[in-house]
């Protein structure tokens, strides 16, 4: 049985979101479960939650592809 590539189960595994808003910037965390890796992105509190999951997950998937 074939084990599956690291990126494989990296870019479908689970990932786990830490917002914390401070002033005028909220700090949106993304780390994937499987490897560890983390990335973070910051813009304004008043984009919401939901705008900042989404760019972290599309900026995590970019660096995953990158192993």
């Amino acid at each position: 049985m074939r084990q599956p590539d690291r990126r494989e189960t990296a870019v479908a595994g689970e990932v786990l979101f830490e917002i914390v808003t401070r002033g005028n910037s909220a700090r949106c965390a993304a780390i994937d479960v499987a490897t560890g890796v983390e990335v973070v992105v910051v813009g304004p509190p008043r984009g919401g939650d939901a705008q900042l999951k989404a760019v972290a997950l599309r900026k995590l998937r970019m660096r995953l592809s990158r192993l």
